[in-house]
């Protein structure tokens, strides 16, 4: 009998070396796509009851607690972060919580890939296939936004100063990592005139 197992999309791929900056894939990583009104008292207050934290309500935010984030999408949707071990269990409490309220929770971890830049030049790097200043200072740790990354739909979070998440459709996974260990090369650094504020 075939037994079930999970694969990340880029479990095969060679490590990347003589980059400038650190580029891996980061997996276990549960995600939960959550939908409800936010005018909806009944639907906040039972998404704060099963997470323990308010859903973020203003645009390109998140919210955390313990080993779990909530990312802001859109004005009624939600990303929701957490160990792959947890999903089932936060699912079925979240589907519990929201019986009889117009919502939606969706296991999507396996939807997409997450692939995470860190160290200085981080930013030049993803400005190489996006059309985002992410040296205007607006884009600070926590911030979340949705963009055009190498011609691909992609999701960018900004995890700390110099780290960040792309959130990649799993079929698209190889194309952005190869487009990053070339844009990411040494030789290919990008070197700015002056100090930026960040």
């Amino acid at each position: 009998m075939t037994e079930l197992y999970s694969e990340s999309a880029l479990s095969h791929v060679a490590a990347p070396q003589n980059l400038s900056v650190g580029l891996r894939e980061i997996t276990g990583r549960g995600m939960i796509d959550l939908r409800g009104l936010a005018s909806d008292r009944k639907f906040m207050t039972a998404a704060k009851g099963v997470l323990g934290i308010d859903l973020p309500k203003k645009h390109r935010t998140t919210a955390s607690w313990g080993d779990s984030k909530v990312l802001w999408l859109s004005i009624d949707q939600w990303l929701i972060l957490c160990p792959h071990a947890r999903v089932a269990e936060l699912l079925a409490k979240l589907r519990n919580a929201l019986a009889g309220i117009h919502a939606l929770a969706v296991d999507v971890s396996d939807m997409r890939a997450v692939i995470r830049l860190e160290g200085g030049g981080c930013r030049e790097i993803l400005m190489k296939g996006c059309s985002l200043d992410l040296l205007n200072g607006e884009y600070v740790p926590g911030t979340v936004r949705r963009m055009r990354f190498a011609e691909i739909a992609a999701l960018l979070h900004v995890v700390e100063a110099d780290v960040f998440d792309i959130y990649i459709f799993r079929s698209y996974a190889h194309y952005a990592w190869e487009f990053l260990l070339v844009t990411a090369r040494e030789p290919a650094k990008v070197k700015l005139f002056g100090k930026q504020k960040l």
